[in-house]
């Protein structure tokens, strides 16, 4: 079974965000703002359901 891309980038003000994107290349989910500490970012990507790392 395909499971959703989970994707961690920095935007242009060099925040962390991050995006969910469905099998059908459709963006599900992403962060409503932006992180200074990568770990931050994905803390929050935790409470959307990412379960990687």
């Amino acid at each position: 079974m395909a499971q959703d891309k989970w994707e961690f980038y920095k935007d242009s003000k060099g925040e962390w965000r991050w995006r969910r994107t469905a099998t059908n290349g459709k963006i599900v989910g992403s962060s409503t703002e932006g992180y200074k500490n990568k770990e931050d970012c994905i803390a929050n990507a935790k409470r959307a359901g990412y379960t990687g790392y």
